[in-house]
């Protein structure tokens, strides 16, 4: 509905501190919605015109921005639609919800060390009913903690209320959706918008993984800007990289070796934005605290994510989409209003997209603050204060279904990804002042060289 999209529009467009005046140009089509119990597909399409806003202000388009709610559905849960072959299972076979003695807690084991620290605590398992067994004899709450404390990912079920009255809740409720922080250091234009492809030449330097980061530079990469994906040797992401790193570069470094740390100074030296998703210090760890990437890179814009916020008990906590829907209410909800007998999450990775969207809006918005004059800034996010925006606005509305996917969604032509040919939906932005397409098809991490891009304005 129009009026619940511009108002998560309009809630994240204050944050990043656009002009108010600019959410009267936001249009929306496509009728109906996801089945949740939260108005999920106006979440997406407000989030997504939040960010296309800020596209449109920084190249100087500004002028009706038209999103397409129905796409934005679709965009939020997956884009691509291989042809003669399938994308990997986006789960590992143990991951998931379990009954424990006094409720649920959800396992987050998709990456191989994850998994390990889980069966360090419960003993390896082969497959879910194992697993359930030795669930089963644990409170959710110890269990939750020993996995934490093998530095394992996973949430126990809390209820809106219960969240609201934690400590880690209530830190998070009282930070701001987006923190921004200007800087004083300065640096000679390096990058202006070009017209009719505004972020060409612009250099986003992109540390984050699963899923929100990768979402933020997947949107700059769409008006031209050269992403070059960074990730360590052995980092591997099958299920998702079909899906982000379209329009990219994809390269690996070791940072524990001063070879690669040399080449991964001078790209920072190089980036006009510094997209991460470290947990507060861990960048610090290696080496490349705050002062340390002002130093090498003056004018920085920087954006960063974490999971459960950056102030209370719980900043820093490893976290994911699914497991902060357990932690602060949502999967509860969703559960009572579907009248089930276990959780039941958003009917897509709601929180990480958004905050995606969101992320790319703030780095655009500060992007807009360096043309003006020169400073760079730094906006913070968080997985659990995108979650109590999307809750805060209460049930949703009842809405009809969204009509199933036409092939008259789909892109004109075949993408050539490193795995094969597929399909590309349609860009859910219908209109910011300039195309949303992609030049570079989706690719396998490491197919690159760690460099920027020689030619930038041909994307």
């Amino acid at each position: 509905m129009d009026a619940s999209a511009k108002s998560f529009a309009a809630q994240i467009w204050s944050a990043v501190d656009g002009p108010p005046d600019a959410v009267a140009s936001l249009r929306f089509v496509g009728a109906g919605a996801l089945p949740s119990a939260f108005a999920v597909t106006d979440f997406a399409a407000g989030a997504i015109a939040a960010a296309a806003l800020a596209l449109a202000e920084v190249a100087g388009t500004r002028g009706t921005v038209t999103v397409d709610r129905r796409l934005a559905s679709f965009w939020f849960a997956t884009s691509l639609r291989p042809e003669g072959w399938r994308v990997p299972a986006p789960w590992d076979p143990v991951a998931g919800d379990y009954a424990a003695l006094d409720g649920w807690i959800r396992l987050h084991t998709n990456a191989p060390h994850h998994r390990a620290a889980a069966e360090r605590v419960l003993g390896r398992r082969a497959d879910r009913a194992a697993m359930a067994l030795a669930v089963a004899g644990w409170a959710g709450e110890e269990l939750e903690a020993a996995i934490l404390a093998e530095g394992g990912c996973a949430a126990g079920m809390r209820g809106i209320a219960a969240w609201a009255a934690h400590p880690a809740g209530r830190a998070v409720a009282a930070e701001p959706l987006v923190a921004v922080e200007r800087v004083a250091e300065r640096s000679r234009p390096r990058w202006t918008p070009r017209a009719g492809r505004p972020l060409a030449g612009l250099r986003v330097l992109d540390l984050t993984r699963v899923l929100a980061g990768p979402v933020a530079t997947r949107f700059f990469a769409g008006f031209g800007a050269d992403v070059l994906r960074i990730d360590p040797p052995e980092w591997q992401e099958p299920a998702l990289e079909p899906e982000v790193t379209l329009g990219k570069s994809c390269a690996r470094l070791d940072l524990s070796r001063d070879t690669d740390r040399a080449v991964f100074e001078g790209l920072l030296a190089g980036a006009d934005v510094l997209v991460h998703g470290y947990r507060p210090g861990a960048l610090d760890g290696l080496g490349y605290g705050s002062a340390a990437r002002r130093a090498l890179a003056p004018g920085l814009v920087e954006v960063c994510l974490d999971a459960y916020g950056w102030t209370g008990p719980w900043a820093g906590r490893r976290g994911f989409d699914s497991l902060v829907q357990m932690s602060c209410g949502i999967a509860q909800a969703g559960q009572a209003w579907m009248q089930a007998d276990r959780p039941v999450p958003l009917p897509v990775q709601a929180l990480d997209h958004a905050t995606g969207y969101m992320m790319a809006a703030a780095g655009l918005r500060l992007l807009t603050r360096r043309l003006a004059d020169g400073a760079g800034g730094r906006a913070r996010l968080s997985l659990a204060r995108t979650a109590a925006l999307l809750a805060g606005a209460g049930p949703a509305e009842p809405d009809a279904a969204i009509t199933p996917e036409a092939q008259d969604d789909r892109a004109p032509g075949m993408e050539a990804t490193s795995w094969g040919a597929a399909r590309r939906l349609r860009p859910p932005v219908v209109d910011a002042g300039a195309p949303m397409r992609w030049t570079r098809p989706a690719r396998r991490l490491g197919t690159d060289a760690p460099a920027w891009a020689a030619n930038p304005g041909a994307a």
